[in-house]
């Protein structure tokens, strides 16, 4: 067959456009539709906290294992989601069934009159001593900040520290093979290689810096417009062994179409690609990415797309290689029944946080943003690997 020579131009053309935009598609896929079919895993689950009549919104829960002694932190509001005078608390147990009564955290400062809105932002554990994550922003969304307290009993907390950078995480820092420490943002993953966890941190992000200047809960849009991309958030990563990062990121609002997009990192971090759309379902919520002891990775999550934003049922996806999720399980999907309407509650399993530890697989959810529950589930009972009819 005769080669065919394209003009210098185009293939100049195809080469920047390739490059700009990084690869074309995604391999990265699930292949959930419905819950028909999709066996249940045999699970353990306990209220962490249910409000009575007052500090009703209760939502962005992660959990540790810490010094014997499991720790659950979360964002907790009078009425509504991210208002002023939103706190975070934290709640211990020794047995993941039994949970003390919440205690607080960091409470919000006032700004001209105004209090603040803090998020909690996950937790991490080095050389002994707790790290506990929260953002801060005023009434309007603005000045964010990140701070930290740490613990060594995972009861009595140090005074805030400043991490220096204007963001407001979706889960606290994980670490690569490295050793070095990302937290994911909504659109920037600031990362350090100081162990603590507490100085070094640097930003970094797959939109040029001159489109932000903070990373909070209003400040993904504009940038994403400006480029012509959906609305991109709240971010979970994995890595494959060949050290690449994959960070799946949320579409929301009316950009969703029920499906992550991708963004990738072959520098430990430091630079990302240009965001494409996966093949990985998604009800429009919160998920997590990671890695089991048997070197499967795993995700949980709401990948529904039938019932956009109901956020159920909370499913656990497994993969062999990082491409292909094709062993889905449903964690749980009973209903909570909403005790007090408060805006944008909502969603009946919201923003999962995992953890594995001891052989079993611990997930927090908020149900419906106002009450918090842990699910476990022994890793060693998981169901049969066959897929489902109708899954394939």
């Amino acid at each position: 067959m005769k080669k065919i020579k394209l003009p210098i131009y185009i293939t100049l053309l195809f080469i920047t456009c390739h490059s700009a935009n990084g690869q074309n598609h995604s391999p990265i896929r699930n292949n959930y539709r419905t819950e028909a079919g999709v066996p249940h895993l045999k699970i353990g689950r306990s209220m962490i906290y249910s409000p009575g009549k007052s500090w009703l919104y209760n939502h962005h829960p992660s959990i540790i294992h810490f010094k014997n002694k499991f720790i659950a932190l979360w964002s907790n509001g009078l009425i509504d989601e991210d208002s002023p005078g939103q706190r975070v608390i934290f709640s211990v147990s020794t047995d993941c069934i039994h949970w003390s009564a919440p205690a607080v955290l960091a409470s919000p400062r006032l700004d001209h009159d105004t209090l603040t809105v803090l998020t909690a932002a996950g937790l991490y554990q080095h050389g002994g001593r707790l790290v506990a994550y929260y953002g801060e922003y005023t009434k309007h969304r603005t000045n964010t900040h990140l701070w930290a307290k740490t613990s060594i009993d995972g009861m009595h907390w140090s005074t805030a520290i400043d991490m220096h950078v204007p963001l407001i995480p979706n889960h606290g820092p994980e670490m690569t093979k490295s050793g070095r420490l990302i937290i994911s943002g909504n659109f920037t993953f600031p990362y350090t290689d100081d162990a603590s966890g507490l100085s070094g941190w640097k930003m970094s992000c797959f939109y040029p810096d001159s489109l932000y200047s903070q990373d909070n809960s209003a400040t993904f849009y504009a940038p994403a417009a400006k480029l012509g991309l959906p609305p991109l958030c709240e971010g979970s990563f994995f890595q494959t062994d060949d050290s690449v990062l994959h960070m799946l990121l949320r579409v929301t609002g009316k950009g969703w179409k029920g499906r992550l997009w991708l963004t990738e990192s072959s520098d430990n971090g430091k630079k990302w690609s240009h965001p494409v759309e996966t093949a990985f379902s998604d009800n429009d919520s919160k998920f997590h990415f990671g890695r089991l002891p048997d070197k499967r990775f795993y995700y949980v999550g709401i990948p529904d797309t039938l019932h956009h934003y109901d956020r159920t049922p909370l499913v656990l996806s497994l993969s062999n290689n990082g491409e292909l999720f094709d062993k889905n399980y449903i964690i749980a999907d009973e209903p909570y029944k909403l005790k007090k309407a408060g805006l944008w509650k909502g969603g009946q399993y919201g923003y999962p946080h995992t953890m594995v530890y001891k052989g079993c697989l611990y997930v927090i959810v908020s149900r419906q943003k106002e009450s918090i529950e842990i699910i476990r589930t022994k890793l060693n009972k998981l169901p049969s690997t066959s897929i489902p009819p109708g899954n394939n």
